[in-house]
């Protein structure tokens, strides 16, 4: 395609249509994928989607729950494991005088 001879009204058109075509064309190579993966599933007796469920079932597992360290005193809703930046709860107590070694859990 010999871009020299457009116009520069039909470039501006192409280059809008150009992001509305490459996102059909990798919807439509993605749902060719995945139709052979589900033939190939099912060429071995599977359904993918007792496969993939299988495996979201073991990430699942395997996600390890960061422990709470702090929790206020008068409202136990309000907890703290320690990482990030300090809620808002945390500094008010600190801010009002309290040590934050006594929101200890």
């Amino acid at each position: 395609m010999d871009l020299s001879t457009l116009s520069t009204a039909q470039l501006s058109d192409l280059q809008q249509q150009i992001p509305a075509e490459l996102k059909r064309r990798e919807a439509q190579a993605k749902d060719l994928v995945l139709n052979e993966v589900r033939a190939f599933a099912k060429a071995r007796g599977y359904a993918i989607e007792d496969l993939l469920a299988k495996e979201v079932k073991v990430k699942a597992l395997t996600v390890n729950k960061v422990k709470v360290k702090y929790r206020h005193p008068e409202n136990a809703a309000l907890e703290w494991t320690g990482r990030g930046r300090q809620p808002k709860w945390v500094v008010a107590w600190v801010e009002g005088g309290g040590v934050i070694d006594d929101l200890l859990v």
